[in-house]
């Protein structure tokens, strides 16, 4: 299904997309905003869908670049409440969904973005909050398939979503806060070294949980001289999404798409 969605006297494509997807067992709903450019996968906050994005302003916010043909937004499903957040499960059962998750966004959803879009080069990821989290955890994990990130406000510690996991490797292997320093792979690291990454945190509201793993995070980077801008903005700034709108157009700008 095709829609317009008139903005200020243009018109930005609009596709509200789903596929089947073997590794989940449903139909996946993705949503497209743009004709060109980019492709930019969005990763959904806790409890959000494929249309949180546009709901929360996001995509008005980046409609410049989006009508200028510079990105394009692809909006994902999520399963977050049956993985990370499904705390009757254990840990182990919870990365294991994910794990199904994570076969679904790289075996399925990004073949449909490539033959929706004729581009075959790495994508950006992106998200805020959870979202933050993953699109920092699938840059980690494919860097073939991602060149650029922008993490807002995430969480990269697992411990956070399910307590001491211990020697889970599952869980572990979706941890980047802890991965990032046993990961000495020549591969990623020289992948890592040539992408772009970005990674912002507030100092205000509700910021404070996502601050210990951020500084993790930051600390491996430089321990392991992988360039990645750690944008630490104001003791005004919440955990919101009047923020990630402000954001988000502000570092695609720095990107020089």
């Amino acid at each position: 299904m095709i829609s317009m969605y008139q903005r200020k006297e243009s018109i930005m494509h609009v596709e509200f997309l789903s596929h089947w997807s073997g590794n989940l067992n449903r139909e996946m709903y993705v949503n497209r905003y743009g004709h060109s450019g980019l492709p930019v996968l969005v990763f959904a906050s806790s409890g959000g869908s494929h249309n949180e994005y546009a709901d929360f302003g996001m995509i008005d916010a980046c409609s410049g670049f989006i009508e200028a043909g510079k990105v394009q937004f692809f909006t994902l499903s999520s399963v977050d409440s049956e993985s990370w957040l499904a705390d009757w499960k254990s840990p182990h059962d919870r990365a294991e969904m994910h794990r199904a998750y994570e076969h679904y966004v790289i075996q399925e959803a990004i073949p449909f973005i490539k033959h929706k879009t004729g581009w075959f080069d790495p994508m950006m990821t992106t998200g805020c909050s959870m979202g933050g989290y993953h699109a920092m955890n699938f840059f980690l994990q494919h860097p073939d398939v991602f060149n650029k990130v922008i993490a807002l406000s995430g969480v990269y510690d697992a411990r956070y979503f399910l307590g001491d996991y211990g020697n889970d490797e599952a869980v572990y292997q979706n941890s980047p806060a802890d991965y990032i320093w046993n990961q000495n792979d020549g591969w990623f690291i020289d992948r890592y070294r040539q992408a772009d990454i970005i990674v912002c945190t507030g100092h205000g509201a509700w910021e404070a949980d996502g601050l210990p793993s951020f500084y993790t995070l930051k600390r491996a980077f430089d321990y392991k001289q992988i360039p990645a801008w750690f944008a630490e903005w104001g003791h005004d700034v919440a955990h919101d999404w009047v923020w990630w709108r402000k954001q988000m157009p502000y570092f695609l700008n720095e990107l020089n798409l």
